[in-house]
């Protein structure tokens, strides 16, 4: 049972997860919730890690789920599930790229889809971060570590970005995070 439950519960979050990783973000935790699967703390965890780990977060958040559920084959049940409609979809749209392009319908769709994706991850962003450093309405407590490393990793986007004068990579923001996490919370 616990396969079929793996599979359904990643095969929705791949059907429903448009604008990429983050905007799956609420979803994988509403289907990782929903099935008991992780708690909230370890689910913020694998976000941290599946990020900066190489691959997509939704296939590395899959696979640690599924392997953590059902071993390996778990993770081959559940990594399978979340990029199959992925793997569909971009099939269907390479056959029909040409016509579809120039639908005004579907050019319609898709600038609609824009604002709606990035409300989405900006949402994850502020939720997570709230959550990290503030706790969550039941359980309200501060985490002054957390606020540490929100300041640090703002402070170096935003000093970065004025010293510069370009972006931070987030390769970069990476290493610097795993630094400051290695001093502000203890080696």
């Amino acid at each position: 049972m616990i396969y079929l439950d793996l599979f359904l519960g990643f095969l929705k979050v791949g059907c429903f997860a448009f604008g990429g990783a983050y905007g799956a973000i609420p979803l994988i935790r509403d289907v990782v919730a929903s099935y008991g699967w992780l708690g909230e703390e370890m689910l913020t965890y694998m976000i941290a890690v599946s990020e900066s780990t190489p691959g997509p977060i939704m296939v590395n958040l899959a696979t640690y789920v599924g392997s953590s559920q059902a071993g390996f084959l778990g993770a081959v049940i559940a990594t399978l599930a979340v990029v199959l409609p992925s793997f569909l979809i971009i099939l269907l749209v390479t056959a029909l790229l040409k016509t579809a392009s120039k639908n005004p319908y579907v050019q319609a769709i898709l600038r609609g889809m824009k604002p709606c994706v990035i409300g989405i991850v900006l949402a994850t962003g502020i939720y997570m971060v709230l959550g990290n450093c503030f706790g969550t309405l039941c359980a309200a407590a501060v985490n002054l570590q957390s606020i540490i490393m929100t300041v640090i990793s703002a402070g170096s986007m935003l000093g970065y970005k004025h010293f510069a004068k370009k972006k931070l990579s987030p390769i970069l923001l990476i290493v610097i995070s795993a630094m400051a996490g290695a001093v502000v919370y203890g080696i």
